[in-house]
């Protein structure tokens, strides 16, 4: 499918303070010359913080990593998971389409985005607020039908169920994510068949449903104090011991030879017997 840029763009773009500070840690992962690696992860951010992928975005990031724009504009306009268009200001909705989620109802969940959002996919409704499209496989098979709203999944979605949840948002209420029908996590719908151990001590939610409860970052676009800046990977790189410990080493080396020298004293020892054993067959051949 052919990707185009969307006829209307903003003016400029530029990245809060802290997405700025997160882009280049980012960058910090690569070696020198190569931060050119760090183009998914910088534009994904950028699209996070305005909702979708601009031109000046693309370019900004492009600038930032001293690539030039073209090659920016490739890596945007090859993945499907860049919007190159506007979504929705609340919400934009990706319901997934494949075989588990089609077989189990994603057909009426689509025909619920059309008639709450826009007839067509990748179209805004009517007030802005809304937008969606179908998606390939978002991976959670178990808890089909499924959609992708913002960050999270809305999983063991009904029609019903997926139209209270657009109604809910457009009234500035976030439902919580994960499954909607009373499931822990995907587990069979009649409770655990196995590990029930493992049942008792559970917390409210699933881990991922929890952080995003924690978070609050469902349909937020992202400004970059959600959460503090972590570069583990700096501290690792500061951290270097290891040559120093490689001293200790180096002395037990050179302390062998010593240890080897008088091994090599005993050779010529045991050289001395056989010596002795020669000497008598030359006197037998001065005999004859």
């Amino acid at each position: 499918m052919l990707r185009r840029l969307h006829h209307d763009q903003p003016a400029s773009f530029a990245f809060t303070p802290a997405n700025k500070a997160w882009a280049e840690a980012q960058m910090t992962k690569f070696p020198e010359g190569r931060q050119a690696s760090a183009i998914i992860p910088l534009l994904w951010r950028a699209q996070e913080q305005e909702g979708w992928l601009t031109r000046p975005a693309i370019e900004a990031v492009a600038d930032m990593l001293g690539m030039a724009h073209i090659r920016a504009l490739e890596v945007a306009s090859f993945y499907f998971m860049f919007q190159l268009q506007p979504v929705g200001s609340v919400g934009h909705i990706q319901v997934c389409g494949t075989l588990s989620c089609m077989i189990c109802g994603a057909e009426n969940l689509i025909a619920v985005c059309k008639d709450k959002i826009a007839a067509n996919a990748h179209a805004l409704s009517t007030d802005g607020k809304f937008s969606w499209e179908e998606v390939e496989c978002l991976g959670s098979c178990a808890n089909a039908p499924m959609a992708q709203i913002g960050k999270d999944y809305y999983e063991d979605l009904t029609a019903e169920k997926l139209a209270w949840i657009i109604d809910e948002l457009a009234a500035g209420r976030v439902p919580t994510p994960g499954p909607q029908n009373g499931r822990y996590a995907a587990e069979p719908l009649k409770g655990l068949t196995s590990l029930t151990a493992h049942e008792s001590g559970r917390t409210q939610f699933n881990a991922s449903v929890q952080l995003a409860t924690d978070i609050g970052d469902t349909v937020k676009r992202i400004d970059g104090t959600e959460i503090p800046l972590l570069t583990p990977w700096l501290g690792k790189t500061a951290k270097k011991p290891a040559a120093k410990k490689a001293a200790p080493k180096a002395a037990a080396k050179k302390a062998a030879p010593k240890t080897a020298e008088p091994k090599a004293e005993k050779k010529p020892a045991a050289k001395k017997p056989a010596a002795k054993k020669a000497a008598p067959k030359a006197k037998k051949a001065e005999a004859k």
